[in-house]
């Protein structure tokens, strides 16, 4: 590994705490651990080139997390950047790893001091709607309110709940998909592929408003206390807009594998880790998923993809 490859930890995207009208959400950033430790952002401002070359195919370990308090962690990069086994980690990652607890907490999980504090502070519910119409029910906390649909890379989204901690959360989360029918995931695959072919707005937003709605009026009879069912929108930071909606052109898939190989492309918009791209020599646009970056080693420089050879095949 030389001093010019760095391994890839996510988009990130450091928007407002909380939505506001008018937000344009930050700028979000890709985010890279040097060699020897320590971290570099790549801002992924609209009109930005990125390129890039993979240095290896492997996916390896992006470290684990001591959650000290509600607004305190550590992240702990991982010694030997060690091939992942389990998700972006390597076996002694995952099982240090406060984080994996979290989902089992409100089953009766124990937790460790820290973890409980960060779970004792308000967290919200939403209901979030993908490019395509496809629908989950999600949680946030307090602190990630806005920062937590920014990443997910949703089209809408709105906050039915506020509960009092992250147990009564995931109470209700878990309550939303049994009784409503609405899933905790929706796959990153089908999260991109959607984004290809971006649903209206207004059928978008009409749809997530319904489905709100009927979980607010499910919320409102449950037996449960710690929480009040609430009423009000994200606001989709402005760079995500014109990825997320129907544009005049036609757009596709990004025809390269992002596992390997030499890529380069202008960043148009972003919507999480889902780009608008463009290619230089080609009218096209691409819909690149970054996320597949997750845990790669790659090379910065000025580099460009390779135009397809027959774009035709495309349409």
């Amino acid at each position: 590994m030389t001093d010019s490859t760095y391994l890839v930890h996510g988009v990130f995207w450091d928007g407002p705490a909380a939505a506001r009208p008018g937000a344009d959400g930050g700028t979000p950033q890709l985010r890279l651990e040097r060699r020897g430790g320590g971290f570099s952002e790549v801002p992924l401002a609209s009109g930005t080139h990125l390129g890039f070359r993979l240095a290896e195919s492997e996916k390896f370990c992006l470290g684990h997390h001591k959650v000290h308090s509600a607004s305190e962690r550590d992240h702990v990069l991982c010694p030997h950047q060690a091939p992942a086994v389990k998700g972006n980690q390597c076996e002694r990652c995952f099982m240090l790893d406060d984080s994996r607890l979290i989902h089992d907490f409100h089953r009766g999980g124990r937790v460790p001091a820290g973890l409980r504090a960060y779970l004792s502070q308000q967290h919200w519910l939403y209901i979030a709607t993908f490019g395509d119409g496809a629908t989950k029910v999600g949680t946030a906390s307090n602190l990630r309110k806005w920062n937590r649909l920014a990443e997910q890379g949703a089209v809408v989204a709105r906050y039915v709940a506020r509960a009092d901690d992250g147990r009564i959360v995931r109470v209700l989360e878990d309550m939303v998909s049994r009784e409503a029918g609405l899933p905790q995931q929706i796959r990153s695959a089908a999260k991109a592929a959607a984004l290809t072919e971006p649903s209206p707005a207004v059928g978008l937003d009409a749809k997530n408003k319904a489905l709100a709605g009927e979980v607010r009026t499910l919320l409102a009879g449950a037996a449960l206390g710690g929480f009040a069912v609430v009423d009000e929108q994200w606001i989709r930071p402005s760079q995500a807009d014109p990825v997320s909606l129907p544009g005049l052109g036609l757009r596709h898939a990004y025809p390269h594998d992002l596992s390997e190989g030499t890529h380069g492309f202008r960043i148009n918009s972003l919507n999480g880790g889902y780009a608008l791209a463009s290619i230089e020599g080609s009218e096209l646009e691409f819909v690149v998923s970054l996320g597949q970056l997750k845990g790669r080693r790659i090379e910065l420089g000025n580099h460009r993809s390779e135009v397809p050879a027959v774009q035709e095949s495309l349409f």
